[in-house]
């Protein structure tokens, strides 16, 4: 409090070097993922989506076989579609990244795709038999995410600072303080 008995003026509790270390860690988190996008645009992967999924299959419980067959079967509604909106999708996680662009949302993507990988071309990290020593990748992103989005590093290097005024009411899918 202060001598008037009004509320001091709360300060931001951490160092300047730990709000750039979030951004730098945002920016990291993104070019991760442009290097992904670049694999997911390259003809090999585009020509054969639908043999990730079945190869994630083999080994697992039935219950995961037929989740992946689930979407197996909606992929091969159209394979090349799906995979451009694979790489479509982790070009714009990418991008929104290393600009700090709607941090909120592209967080959000991120964690619904990063599941869907999760669940399917990483078979929810298993099969889990004897000597299984990993869960999958996908499921620490979703964590990672989850942490850009609870420390606002859209604010830190990026420019979520100067678009959540000009979103407005929509300001919350930027990482940026909401006006009063």
């Amino acid at each position: 409090m202060t001598p008037m008995g009004k509320p001091a003026p709360i300060r931001d509790p951490m160092p300047e070097w730990r709000l750039t270390g979030i951004g730098l860690l945002r920016i990291t988190f993104g070019a991760i993922w442009a290097i992904d996008a670049w694999f997911k645009w390259q003809p090999d992967f585009i020509n054969n989506f639908t043999t990730y999924l079945t190869g994630a299959q083999q080994d697992q419980p039935a219950w995961v076989q037929s989740w992946i067959g689930f979407w197996i079967n909606v992929v091969n509604v159209d394979p090349h579609v799906f995979a451009h909106l694979v790489a479509i999708g982790e070009t714009a996680i990418a991008a929104g990244l290393i600009f700090g662009v709607l941090t909120n949302l592209v967080s959000f993507v991120g964690i619904l795709l990063a599941i869907v990988i999760w669940t399917t071309a990483e078979g929810f990290g298993g099969p889990y038999v004897a000597g299984s020593a990993d869960i999958g990748s996908a499921i620490i992103y979703v964590l990672v995410f989850v942490g850009l989005v609870l420390s606002q590093s859209g604010l830190y290097l990026g420019l979520d600072r100067r678009l959540t005024p000009m979103l407005g009411r929509f300001g919350f899918l930027a990482s940026g303080p909401l006006p009063r």
